[in-house]
């Protein structure tokens, strides 16, 4: 799949664009400002319906206009669709050849893409959340069932919260087996998928580093050693009074760890400034990796000037190390170009000012 023009109306600083996309990779170059990543971010919300730079979508409307609007033509095997999005009134709406979709996954796998960006660094030195955000999305991009069980997880325990709240625990009581059964699910996936990054991330950390320092992920399950849905239950209701003093959950997937070692050793506490910002742009690569592996589909990829603070050997070895993907977009800034040979099937724009030359 790959798509084959996009048109984009008021979006950021866009206010009207119609791009030629027919290449397997497209390359964008232009200083700071001018609307490269603007452009990533309009074809990752036709992927996913959402941004990866915002939780609200309205501030993607062009200053002094009243919504956007993108469209894009998709091609697979020689079937072509028409999608589009746009946004007024505070209101989402996407359509596929002219049918409107109120469920985000009929983008998400229809449409398969993976975003590299500098926010991407908060997956190896941020907080918790950030890996077990990066896992869930890894996860469901490939696994159905694994994002639908995410969904009923996360609509059960806003339930739940909202009786530990009222200190209802009779309520709390109904919500445990139901928590419990899609959190087994939720921690049985996540070891899975955890194992087998595992198989693909060090070794290409080794290689691309060039360096023997061990990176893997560490996964610690918030209830670890509880192989049963009962076991769960009871320990929920066990700690049910803790949960109401703190007036949330305090135990399941949502408190799950994620933790990059080198060896024995948190990789964010030993880690240099450069080897974790290349670790954090091999974590997409082997998500992409995993997911071909999963799928055997290939993805569209999105890069944006992540390769800046790499050494030009080290930037090399980094595009060379890309799997197979179905389309590829690239922002660089002026007179950079990290392809070792010019590429055959590509096209170039100059962006300056929202504008596509």
């Amino acid at each position: 799949m790959r798509f084959t023009s996009l048109s984009i109306r008021n979006f950021r600083n866009i206010s009207s664009a119609d791009v030629d996309i027919n290449a397997e990779d497209i390359v964008l170059t232009g200083i700071n400002g001018q609307g490269k990543t603007n452009f990533l971010e309009a074809l990752y919300l036709l992927c996913y319906g959402s941004s990866f730079r915002t939780n609200h979508i309205k501030e993607c409307i062009k200053h002094g206009s009243s919504g956007f609007m993108l469209s894009a033509i998709s091609e697979n095997n020689g079937l072509n669709e028409r999608i589009s999005i746009s946004f007024s009134d505070n209101k989402r709406k996407i359509m596929i050849d002219g049918k409107e979709i109120t469920d985000r996954r009929s983008l998400i796998y229809s449409f398969p893409c993976i975003v590299f960006s500098h926010d991407d660094i908060l997956f190896v030195k941020g907080e918790p959340e950030h890996r077990r955000k990066f896992f869930d999305q890894m996860m469901s991009l490939y696994s159905p069932l694994f994002f639908d069980s995410l969904r009923s997880y996360r609509a059960i325990l806003m339930q739940r919260n909202a009786a530990i709240k009222q200190g209802n625990k009779e309520i709390i009581s109904l919500y445990n087996k139901r928590l419990s059964i899609y959190g087994l699910e939720l921690m049985k996936e996540r070891a899975e998928a955890v194992y087998g990054f595992n198989s693909i991330f060090p070794e290409l950390f080794k290689r691309i580093s060039s360096t023997e320092m061990d990176i893997t992920v560490k996964y610690q399950p918030s209830w670890q050693g509880m192989e049963t849905s009962d076991e769960i239950s009871l320990y929920l209701e066990a700690n049910v009074d803790r949960d109401i003093v703190l007036s949330t959950t305090t135990s399941g997937p949502h408190r799950d760890r994620f933790t990059v070692m080198c060896g024995d050793i948190p990789f964010s506490s030993v880690g240099s400034t450069g080897q974790i910002r290349l670790a954090s742009i091999l974590f997409r690569i082997a998500e992409a990796a995993y997911f071909s592996e999963k799928t055997g589909n290939r993805p569209m990829i999105l890069i944006d000037d992540v390769l800046l603070e790499l050494d030009s050997a080290k930037r090399g070895l980094v595009l060379e190390s890309l799997p197979e993907y179905s389309q590829a977009f690239y922002t660089f800034l002026p007179n950079e170009s990290y392809f070792s040979d010019k590429k055959e099937n590509s096209l170039t724009y100059t962006v300056s000012e929202g504008a596509f030359l």
